[in-house]
């Protein structure tokens, strides 16, 4: 359960009467409401309340409409209808309306003051009001005296403030700050003070959010009115229990806060541990140690001469440089064989036994990521030639680290007009742009993309999610990151990316590594959460 959970079951609790015992001799909240009835009436303010008492439960619908426990004087409030009491409460608590309790209920200005930079008085809406006190930010307008009399509300030692548009239960309580308010605040006067801090919890709870938000209107925005505040169904306990619940509740919630606390190290921390494993997962991989080898899926060594003809036949310069089955680091004898390594031109440079960072399967073999795809290459389009439909990729449109597409824009919604790559379905979409290197993704269909963004056609010889899985590897992010980048043009060079080494496995073995590490991913992100 998180912290959050625990106390909203805290609070709930209290306001269903299950947090403290109840008390015979603290009496009952009817008497308490019709004190507070008299107290109105003896000040001037309007008799205008209907209750509904402990025993008027869900469980007990005959009892809810008696004489004898229902009392209304006026319909400005309505009576409490059984449909609207959530639950149940103790036999010596009652039912009433926010309304009833209070002398005074409204809100702030639905205008805009005539602001003063030297004024003396601050101009409050609800995104002030935070954890029973009024917070001044460095953007709260100001007002002068003039200003100030013409929009002052009687606030006094009883008055809260609830936020009742934008976000809803933000709550404060008035302590003589210098204030005019705004209609996102809305305030009451408590006929009792006493009833504050319960008071303040009771807006803090699941409850009366649900209630607010299933009473507020607007979509975008929402907006709570007054008289949805005023018809606010109360739980009222006995004044002195009333004390009680408010004594266990700030018992509890400096623990409930620790505990919070320590949930958020403890998320840091799996989310550390989510991302190195992620990392780890990927670097065995790569090295070949993440499922084992089957001899009849072949070797590398036959793929890359394939992958070499089908680059030859495109008319691609047949330029490469790999390292056969014997070339692992523990074999360094073996490095050099003229049976082992096969260079044809010097555009890409042979292999070199200090290159190779770890050793690889007998079945694999290391070359260069210009060897097996044609880096940096690419075709391009102008923006007459893209239609307002076609999908555009930009970098922003890429999560790091995970490989998804995070939005599809057209050309219109972008109102692009500079020249884009074009790609195609299947392709790997790699951002060659620093700090963005893990922004790698398979696009799902043809389309266009940004300069930042290369698009990879890796052919039907090496899986294009395992290429995927090798470019976001820490193997290959540490050589990117190894290399020295421009400083205006922070990105990977072409003839940086086609020096890359790259640990060939068979195709076959290419496809069972992706479904691997397909399976252990969400663990991962899993264990993040």
């Amino acid at each position: 359960m998180t912290a959050k959970d625990l106390k909203n079951a805290l609070l709930q609790e209290a306001v269903q009467g299950k947090l403290v015992p109840q008390i015979a001799s603290e009496g009952n909240a009817r008497d308490l409401l019709e004190e507070i009835r008299k107290e109105k009436l003896s000040h001037g303010f309007a008799n205008s309340y209907g209750i509904c008492d402990g025993k008027n439960r869900k469980t007990k619908s005959s009892d809810l409409r008696s004489k004898s426990q229902i009392r209304v004087t006026k319909k400005e409030l309505p009576e409490i209808t059984e449909d609207e009491i959530p639950f149940d409460i103790p036999e010596n608590w009652c039912w009433c309306r926010l309304g009833e309790i209070v002398s005074i209920l409204g809100d702030g200005i639905h205008g805009t003051p005539n602001y003063d930079i030297s004024g003396n008085y601050y101009f409050v809406n609800g995104n002030n009001l935070n954890n029973g006190k009024i917070e001044i930010k460095p953007d709260t307008k100001k007002v002068n005296q003039s200003e100030y009399e013409k929009y002052k509300k009687e606030l006094n030692n009883n008055t809260v403030f609830v936020s009742i548009n934008g976000t809803l239960g933000n709550i404060a309580f008035y302590e003589n700050e210098k204030i005019i308010l705004g209609k996102s605040a809305c305030y009451f006067n408590l006929i009792k003070n006493e009833m504050k801090i319960y008071i303040y919890w009771l807006i803090k709870t699941k409850y009366f959010l649900d209630y607010a938000n299933e009473e507020a209107t607007g979509t975008t925005i929402k907006n709570v009115s007054l008289a949805a505040m005023r018809n606010f169904p109360i739980p009222l306990p006995p004044l002195a229990e009333q004390k009680r619940i408010v004594i266990a509740i700030e018992k509890f919630m400096p623990l409930i806060e620790e505990y919070g606390k320590k949930e958020t190290e403890l998320k840091a921390i799996n989310e550390k541990i989510g991302k190195l494993t992620k990392k780890a997962i990927l670097q065995e991989a790569v090295q070949g140690k993440l499922v084992p080898q089957i001899a009849g899926e072949g070797n590398a060594r036959d793929l890359l001469e394939k992958i070499r003809k089908e680059i030859l036949s495109h008319g691609f310069a047949n330029s490469y440089g790999i390292c056969g089955e014997k070339c692992k680091k523990s074999k360094s004898s073996d490095l050099r064989s003229k049976s082992q390594i096969r260079v044809t031109k010097k555009e890409l440079p042979e292999i070199t036994e200090d290159e190779i960072p770890f050793d690889i399967p007998e079945s694999w073999c290391w070359c260069r990521l210009g060897e097996i795809v044609p880096f940096g290459v690419c075709q391009n389009a102008e923006p007459q030639e893209i239609n307002d439909e076609d999908w555009i990729l930009d970098l922003e449109d890429i999560e790091k680290d995970s490989g998804k597409i995070l939005s599809f824009k057209t050309k219109k919604e972008v109102d692009s007009k500079s020249t884009k790559h074009i790609f195609k379905k299947g392709f790997v979409l790699y951002s060659k742009l620093r700090p963005y290197l893990n922004k790698c993704v398979i696009a799902p269909k043809d389309g266009f993309c940004t300069s930042e963004i290369l698009p990879l056609d890796f052919g039907d010889m090496i899986y294009n999610k395992y290429a995927q899985l090798y470019l976001m590897s820490p193997f290959f992010v540490d050589y990117t990151n190894s290399l020295s980048f421009g400083v205006k043009m922070p990105r990977l060079g072409t003839e940086d990316g086609r020096k890359a080494l790259f640990p060939l496995p068979p195709l076959a073995e290419q496809k069972r590594i992706v479904a691997a590490i397909e399976k252990m991913l969400p663990l991962c992100e899993k264990l993040g959460e």
